[in-house]
């Protein structure tokens, strides 16, 4: 494999506030890596950041071995990153075409999109049934559904995927995860915050565990899910 995404001593703040201190990921191609973490340990701000939600102080951000920290977020869609962010942000009063069709804004090829378009509504057939209605009347699952579908129509070669299972109920979470392993077997490369610290260890390649906007522990999950202590350590109760 290569390496698709290379992130080094990385430092992010909000006014005087350090979100993140010094972290570096790296991201080969064709992997799902995790990042778990507590509250207010830096996750979604790694994540904004990767997008061009958020400027670094410091660091590199390299894609391809090309630096990118700093770009407009617009720019990052077009060289290949979409973001699903946490609490979805889908249009409701769009119909769930249009908000899909929003996600290939920066695409020219009418035939390519149509093409994903329809790979789309293949995957998630409740939003083929729900093509023309109102995204705002959803359920949370499904928008959940139509924010990666929308992310996924941009053509990126790295997903960026912001707590996908918060406030969902367990069955819609594992056909959720279901979808997202099958999108990573067309080679597409994820990136995935997750709270839940079984799921994303049985979704992901590697993970790494943030803490106080560093790099606490690192490794395959495998590795991670031998870790008898790694719950109470770092999330502050026992699995």
């Amino acid at each position: 494999m290569s390496t698709l995404l290379r992130v080094e001593n990385l430092h992010v703040s909000y006014g005087g506030i350090a979100a993140l201190k010094g972290v570096s990921i790296t991201v080969e191609q064709g992997e799902l890596v995790a990042i778990m973490g507590p509250n207010g340990a830096g996750k979604s701000t790694l994540l904004r950041t990767l997008a061009g939600l958020n400027t670094p102080r410091q660091g590199a951000v390299l894609m391809h071995d090309i630096s990118i920290a700093g770009r407009a977020p617009e720019r990052l869609v077009a060289g290949g990153i979409s973001l699903v962010p946490e609490g979805r942000h889908i249009f409701g009063s769009l119909t769930v075409e249009e908000n899909m069709r929003l996600g290939a804004t920066t695409r020219t090829g009418k035939l390519a999109v149509k093409a994903d378009l329809d790979r789309m509504l293949a995957l998630f057939p409740i939003l083929k049934d729900r093509f023309r209605q109102r995204a705002g009347l959803l359920s949370g699952g499904e928008q959940q559904m139509l924010a990666i579908a929308r992310a996924m129509m941009a053509a990126p070669t790295l997903l960026l995927l912001d707590e996908p299972s918060l406030g969902l109920a367990p069955l819609v979470i594992a056909s959720l995860y279901e979808t997202i392993a099958a999108l990573r077997s067309t080679g597409l490369t994820l990136l995935v915050v997750e709270q839940n610290i079984g799921l994303a260890l049985r979704a992901a390649d590697r993970a790494y565990v943030l803490d106080t906007g560093r790099i606490a522990i690192s490794g395959r999950s495998e590795e991670l899910r031998a870790m008898p202590n790694l719950h109470q350590a770092y999330f502050g109760a026992v699995a």
